[in-house]
């Protein structure tokens, strides 16, 4: 039966709100991390995702993503439902059958939309606008759609294989990281790393986001019941075992904890638990929340050694993140937590979970990884890929958008002292 439920569709509106919100969540974490002379460019990677996403969303991107499947086969949508035909107020058999159609593709929205602006964390300081933009539409239409309808689409053919992916483990986290890691190698090293310019507003964009996901994953559920109050949970002791794992790890390997450690550790565990949060026990969603400190801060750790630039970590924490989330599930799952999963390899169901994992995890980055590149090497023959060397030393605040973060300070003579977010305050923490 389809009917609405008030109830289903008040927290459904607001995790449409709360995921919504993660988006200059992002923006601020990211931001924090990079120079000041680049903090509103980065901004701008997470607020234009906002818009072009919108648009291309409900214009053609749902009915790829969530639409009948194209020949049947189980790869992509067709275009039904483009421009939103058909997708009313009514409440949909197959997506959420209690909460109105159009706010189930609202919803689906926002994580469209986050998806792409998480592996700008790659390309921080050094892309062109113009090749940003063009990338981000050509990715969320070829990798994320499709991905989306292999995954969570009643016709697409690991959701038929019995994949599990709660709220966007390998749809999200896994296919951005992926991209971002292709990214940072094909772009290649900034010119001028500098260490983050304001953590504050790092730490505050990481409350945001830990905030925001209760609506990420809890709204997974589609309704406002048990399984929305387990998924809640699990969501938060997560971030907090990921959190402390990281800190304790950091701690012993550089003799001091960080705030962007516990940041990074708190959004890891996030990342972690989101492909589970609808299937597994609390208890095991500390355990897993333990295990993504660890695992992403060595995920951190691989650009050091392999020599890419990653620059805020987009790989470390959401690629190798989403990738370890995705397996631990098959390990974790039970269906005493939800009946519509299945049994993992820890409560007596063998390796079957695991198996589907790996296939769902080796697809979806496999193909990630091969079509970014694709595109990449397309747009740098086309219209390139990077800033010149003048305008990456210069910002790219100032190079592409005009705009600064930081002006200089005016005294009452007349004269300037120097911004307290320059070139000096760099040199001083490098020093």
């Amino acid at each position: 039966m389809t009917e609405i439920n008030g109830a289903d569709t008040a927290w459904l509106l607001i995790s449409t709100a709360l995921v919504l919100l993660m988006v200059p969540g992002l923006a601020l974490f990211y931001g924090g991390m990079v120079h000041s002379r680049n903090i509103l460019s980065t901004f701008m990677h997470s607020f234009f995702a906002l818009a072009i996403i919108t648009v291309q969303w409900v214009v053609f991107g749902y009915s790829l993503a969530f639409g009948p499947s194209a020949g049947g086969h189980g790869f992509i949508g067709n275009l039904d439902w483009a421009f939103l035909h058909t997708v009313g107020i009514a409440p949909s058999k197959s997506y959420g059958p209690t909460i109105p159609h159009l706010l189930f593709m609202a919803f689906q929205m926002m994580f469209a939309i986050i998806t792409p602006a998480l592996i700008s964390g790659a390309f921080a300081e050094r892309l062109k606008f113009s090749a940003y933009v063009v990338f981000t539409l050509l990715w969320a239409t070829l990798v994320y759609d499709p991905i989306c309808h292999w995954v969570w689409n009643i016709d697409g053919w690991l959701f038929k294989r019995g994949a599990l992916d709660f709220a966007g483990g390998t749809v999200v986290h896994l296919s951005s990281g992926v991209s971002a890691l292709v990214f940072a190698v094909v772009l290649g090293k900034r010119l001028r790393p500098a260490p983050p310019g304001n953590l504050p507003i790092t730490l505050i964009g990481a409350g945001l986001l830990w905030f925001g996901w209760f609506g990420f994953n809890a709204g997974s559920a589609l309704a406002a019941n048990g399984l929305a109050a387990s998924s809640l949970v699990n969501t938060h002791v997560a971030a907090g075992a990921a959190a402390l794992t990281w800190a304790c790890v950091e701690w012993w390997k550089h003799g001091r904890p960080t705030t962007l450690g516990v940041a990074s550790g708190l959004v890891a565990g996030l990342v972690v638990i989101t492909p589970a949060a609808g299937f597994v026990s609390p208890m095991s969603a500390v355990v897993m929340g333990l295990l993504a400190g660890g695992i992403c801060f060595l995920g951190v750790m691989l650009k050091s050694k392999l020599g890419y630039d990653d620059a805020l970590d987009a790989f470390g924490v959401h690629g190798v993140g989403g990738a370890a989330g995705a397996l631990l599930t098959g390990v974790f799952c039970a269906k005493a937590w939800n009946s519509a999963g299945k049994d993992g390899l820890l409560f007596g169901g063998g390796f079957d979970a695991v198996k589907e994992q790996v296939i769902a995890v080796g697809a979806a980055g496999l193909y990630s990884a091969v079509v970014t590149f694709g595109l990449l090497k397309l747009l740098d023959a086309t219209i390139g890929l990077r800033v010149d060397a003048d305008e990456e030393l210069e910002g790219l605040d100032a190079a592409l958008h005009a705009e600064r973060a930081y002006h200089p300070i005016e005294t009452a003579s007349g004269s300037h002292k120097a911004d307290p977010h320059g070139d000096e305050h760099e040199h001083a923490q490098l020093a």
